[in-house]
């Protein structure tokens, strides 16, 4: 990237911050990817929008594909945040994934219309991971009360944690800098395998980057292949195992299934 972008963003940044508007016959001049030059800085004369639409692309491109910062990849075990849930309980996210794959939605919270949209497909969706014996939590950073009443205008029925304070955000550096109004995240959804090890990401600052519900079934396929030692039953060696007792190689994998009632959260 040029360091003159570089300098109009960060000058763009503060522009966005102190409240100065863009001016809305500036954006008309220029392609949708790079109006954002023009959100950042309206006083651009005309005549040189053209030299920074191609950096501006790249720059475009750049944040499209920028998720969670770079240590946290598939792979790598995502951070046990500890934070309060819609109750006001402290929860960690071991906690609430046990043993399973578990869907962790970072949302901007229920102001975002297309966070919530995200929140009321996962209503139904609940349902099928409830029965796949894997987990859903979604993270904002709203307030206690915020994530209430955004978790019951969904109708959601899954832990909702609540991060005012921003611990996530600032940890994982994917601050949303383009609204400075609520100072939100960067919607990301993860599929995280159990020990909280990351198996996909997805950047959702547009709507459609967010996965899709088939893609989430998919990621799970794949993680419960890996971490479900029952996974095809109809092999000779677990119908060995079975008929020489090794019942702990079966689902609830040493548990008594009283026991997985009891870890229903």
């Amino acid at each position: 990237m040029q360091p003159d972008i570089r300098a109009l963003v960060e000058l763009g940044k503060s522009q966005a911050r102190s409240g100065q508007s863009c001016a809305r016959r500036q954006i008309n001049l220029i392609s949708p990817l790079s109006g954002c030059l023009v959100l950042y800085c309206p006083e651009i004369p005309r005549r040189r929008l053209a030299a920074y639409r191609a950096p501006m692309r790249k720059w475009v491109a750049y944040m499209l594909e920028k998720r969670v910062r770079s240590d946290i990849a598939p792979g790598v075990s995502f951070p046990d945040y500890e934070l309060s849930d819609h109750t006001g309980k402290h929860r960690k996210l071991s906690e609430l994934q046990g043993s399973d794959p578990m869907v962790l939605m970072l949302s901007r919270g229920g102001f975002c219309p297309k966070d919530r949209r995200q929140a009321e497909l996962f209503v139904e969706f609940h349902r099928e991971l409830e029965v796949g014996y894997c987990r859903l939590v979604t993270i904002s950073t709203d307030t206690i009360v915020e994530t209430s009443e955004y978790r019951t205008g969904v109708g959601a029925h899954w832990p909702f944690l609540s991060d005012p304070r921003r611990v996530v955000q600032k940890d994982l550096d994917i601050a949303e800098y383009t609204d400075a109004t609520h100072n939100p995240m960067i919607p990301h959804t993860l599929v995280l395998e159990p020990g909280l090890v990351v198996h996909k990401i997805y950047n959702g600052y547009w709507f459609f980057g967010r996965p899709t519900l088939e893609e989430l079934r998919q990621d799970l396929r794949a993680v419960l292949k890996k971490c479900r030692p029952d996974w095809d039953i109809t092999t000779p060696e677990l119908r060995t195992a079975w008929q020489q007792g090794h019942k702990e190689l079966f689902y609830p994998y040493g548990k008594s299934y009283a026991q997985t009632l009891g870890d229903e959260r």
